[in-house]
């Protein structure tokens, strides 16, 4: 009989470590793939702490009160240009030749300045331009009479810079009219005449640049 109580106690003491045992690694393995304590109130991180750098100078004016002081402005925070002002955009009529022999067609181009302290934005499309050929008051002449499908082109124009534009427009030395676009014939400029040129775009326009024929 002690012999079965120490056998039996035995068989007990081995049940209850291997019990302990099974719970140590189930409990470990468990904590290895739930990590409870990352729930923990006072062990969660705070947001990260992000320092501003303080503005450099600049000759630019802060936009604030006028207190002497000047920040420089974030490049990714530079304002969108917006639409030229009235004013700040002057235009220039462009001709390769101020003569033409009887031969030769004049090629036409403009020039767009922006006159203006800030950069902006200019419709330089075909549904804005419009070259003028004329004689005295009479308008020989519109390459918008028979424009083909025009199109919106907005282009920004830094101040004080300037640009042309790369196709010219031909004059077939014609007189042009809305409803003579699909006519086989037009009335030919005379020769020996001078002409005067103007380009436009929109309400622009450029002062007068004379030519002969």
């Amino acid at each position: 009989m002690y012999r079965r109580r120490r056998l039996a106690v035995g068989l007990i003491t081995l049940i209850l470590v291997a019990a302990v045992v099974v719970g140590v690694v189930f409990g470990v393995r468990w904590l290895v793939a739930e990590k409870p304590w990352e729930n923990l109130p006072f062990l969660k991180p705070g947001p990260a702490v992000v320092k501003t750098p303080d503005p450099l100078p600049t000759i630019f004016p802060s936009g604030g009160t006028n207190d002497g002081s000047a920040s420089e402005p974030d490049p990714s925070e530079s304002p969108t240009p917006e639409a030229c002002a009235a004013g700040a955009i002057e235009l220039e009529a462009i001709l390769d030749k101020t003569a033409y022999g009887a031969d030769e067609q004049p090629q036409l181009t403009m020039k767009v300045t922006n006159v203006g302290s800030v950069d902006c934005l200019v419709n330089v499309g075909t549904a804005a331009q419009s070259f003028e050929v004329s004689s005295g008051v009479d308008v020989w002449w519109r390459s918008s009479d028979c424009a083909v499908d025009p199109t919106d082109q907005w282009s920004t124009i830094k101040a004080g810079q300037s640009a042309e534009t790369e196709t010219p427009v031909v004059w077939d030395r014609t007189r042009s009219y809305p409803d003579t676009c699909d006519a086989e014939e037009r009335p030919a400029a005379p020769t020996g005449a001078t002409y005067n040129l103007t380009v436009k775009l929109d309400e622009i326009a450029s002062p007068e640049k004379s030519f002969t024929l």
